[in-house]
């Protein structure tokens, strides 16, 4: 058997498309023995963290990417017979299932991670929330310090390759990818995904000849939407769920095998020529970054020109603690702040303090109330610099509750601002910081079981009025499955095809991430380009960006 890498993969954070999550697609690679694995979410980084953190300390390499619709990148003309295959904007739904040319992007380093953050977030930000929108002009540079492979539209297996099916410009697969070769030179391939939909051959020998006509070497991909061929049916389930329509009118909407699941090497074997898969190899070689090599650093506006971290935070607190203490500083709280002081320097925590200092001191000078809390309570400097209000004077604190260093991780420091004038608090960041250094953090909003019900009922065409009856009588103790004793109870059989199958696909879909919303009030603030570490999109409300990623 041929190895292999996986250069094409998306998960479950492809929302409502990719039918696996992430740790579940890792632990498959690793099972067939692949040598890497790209997790390639639709215009999105927000899958990666799991997936790096399921490989982690195995022997399969992980690969960061994205993939791109190429909607507004290629003038799409017509299929056969005259059916549509020009999408709307780029992740919008379009009408047929990967009509469109995509384009992979996978970081080679962290250079190139930090280019391919950015131009999701450029694609993000010009486009609603859950939409994103990629340009020619966005690469235009060929987004350095990454590896392209063009994945042709399937219709490409009915047109010659040197003609476009309606249109002149850039609808023909040469032109794409000659358009490709010129902006990414020998850092580009054209993806052949053979899914046995009856015209591999013909689009294979399409892709062959736009490869000798530009230039571009070939290699294998799998398009992967899901890591087991059983879980074609949620895949299904969701495309009805995305689309709006039950599964009796998805039509050619709907994926018509089950080919896109990770495929054992002897099968891939089987397909590929045996050139293609030992391509994947030399992709995946090109690609050393991970994400481990990622270094949060804080903000530097928050100490005077004159000072240092250390210094000012030790200015700050002792000036605090003069106010706090007119009659003079007991002993027992010097020593207490002292002693704290040589923890922060220790672990390097003064910016972080200094940071909420400063976001206490704009709230308190505007009179919005705000108040620390949790186990900030235990520390004798966030008292004296104003985030507290428990005095150490009058109670035993543990500081060590508060910041270890066993636990080797950032303190938690919790401020409660009032409901009414938080809004003011998190515009003051924005402005102090700039947008391109602070947004709000994501909440992945989950389904649970009951949503999952509601929605994979009405992909299976039942009666709105019972799929209600049902989820109302569910109950939290019945835990992810729907209880069958509760679809009695509301008139169905258990025992039917399809209750059973809306049991099933109910329990699987509980759990999967629906959307990204924002935190109530965390944010991220970096010293340089946030775009870099994390991409950011529009948040639901005006004024407002969010992070990609959670708090975690």
């Amino acid at each position: 058997m041929h190895p292999y890498a996986e250069l094409h993969c998306v998960s479950n954070f492809s929302f409502l498309r990719g039918a696996s999550h992430a740790e579940e697609l890792v632990e498959r690679a690793q099972a067939l023995g692949y040598a890497a694995l790209a997790v390639t979410d639709e215009c999105s980084l927000a899958g990666v963290v799991r997936a790096h953190l399921a490989a982690r300390g195995s022997s399969l390499a992980l690969l960061i990417g994205a993939e791109f619709a190429l909607h507004d990148v290629f003038a799409e003309g017509a299929g056969p017979a005259g059916v549509a295959t020009a999408g709307p904007v780029a992740g919008h739904i379009h009408p047929l299932p990967d009509t469109a040319p995509r384009l992979v992007l996978l970081a080679q380093n962290r250079e190139g991670y930090g280019n391919l953050s950015e131009l999701i977030t450029r694609a993000r930000m010009r486009a609603d929330k859950g939409s994103y929108r990629l340009l020619p002009d966005d690469l235009a540079d060929g987004v350095p310090g990454c590896l392209a492979l063009l994945v042709p539209s399937p219709l490409a297996a009915f047109c010659a390759a040197d003609q476009s099916p309606a249109h002149s410009g850039l609808s023909s697969l040469h032109a794409q990818a000659r358009f490709i070769r010129e902006r990414f030179d020998r850092r580009a391939w054209l993806a052949a995904e053979l899914l046995a939909r009856g015209h591999d051959g013909a689009l294979l020998e399409r892709i062959r000849e736009a490869g000798q006509h530009s230039g571009l070497p070939l290699v294998a991909a799998g398009n992967v939407h899901f890591h087991v061929r059983s879980r074609k049916s949620l895949q299904d389930v969701l495309t009805a769920i995305r689309l709006r329509k039950p599964l009796t009118e998805l039509g050619f909407a709907m994926a018509p095998n089950a080919e896109q699941h990770l495929r054992s090497r002897l099968r891939l074997a089987q397909i590929y020529p045996a050139a293609l898969l030992e391509e994947t190899l030399e992709v995946a070689a090109g690609c050393r970054f991970s994400l481990d090599e990622l270094r949060y650093e804080y903000p530097e506006e928050i100490v005077p020109a004159a000072h240092t971290p250390v210094s000012w935070l030790r200015t700050l607190t002792y000036e605090g603690a003069q106010l706090r203490y007119p009659e003079g500083l007991p002993d027992s709280v010097r020593q207490q702040i002292e002693h704290e002081l040589a923890l922060i320097h220790d672990l390097s925590y003064e910016p972080y303090f200094l940071t909420v200092a400063d976001i206490v001191r704009f709230a308190r000078e505007r009179g919005i109330l705000c108040q620390g809390r949790g186990s900030a309570a235990n520390s004798a400097v966030c008292y004296c610099i104003g985030i507290t209000e428990v005095d150490p004077a009058r109670m035993s604190v543990l500081f060590e509750r508060f910041i270890s260093k066993e636990r080797n991780e950032p303190p938690d420091i919790d401020v409660d601002f009032e409901h009414q004038r938080r809004e003011e608090v998190i515009q003051y960041l924005y402005e102090k910081y700039g947008r391109h250094r602070a947004a709000l953090t994501a909440t992945v909003i989950t389904y649970r079981a009951r949503s999952a019900l509601r929605d994979v009922g009405r992909a299976l065409g039942i009666d709105e009025q019972r799929i209600d009856r049902v989820a109302r009588s569910h109950q939290w103790w019945d835990g992810k499955r729907m209880a069958i004793e509760r679809l009695a109870e509301s008139g169905f059989d258990p025992a039917s095809a399809t209750v059973q199958h809306w049991v099933e696909m109910t329990s699987v879909l509980a759990g999967f991430p629906r959307h990204l919303s924002q935190h109530t009030g965390g944010f991220v603030i970096a010293r340089d380009k946030l775009r870099r570490l994390v991409p950011v999109e529009n948040a639901e409300m005006s004024d407002r960006s969010v992070i990609e990623w959670d708090k975690d």
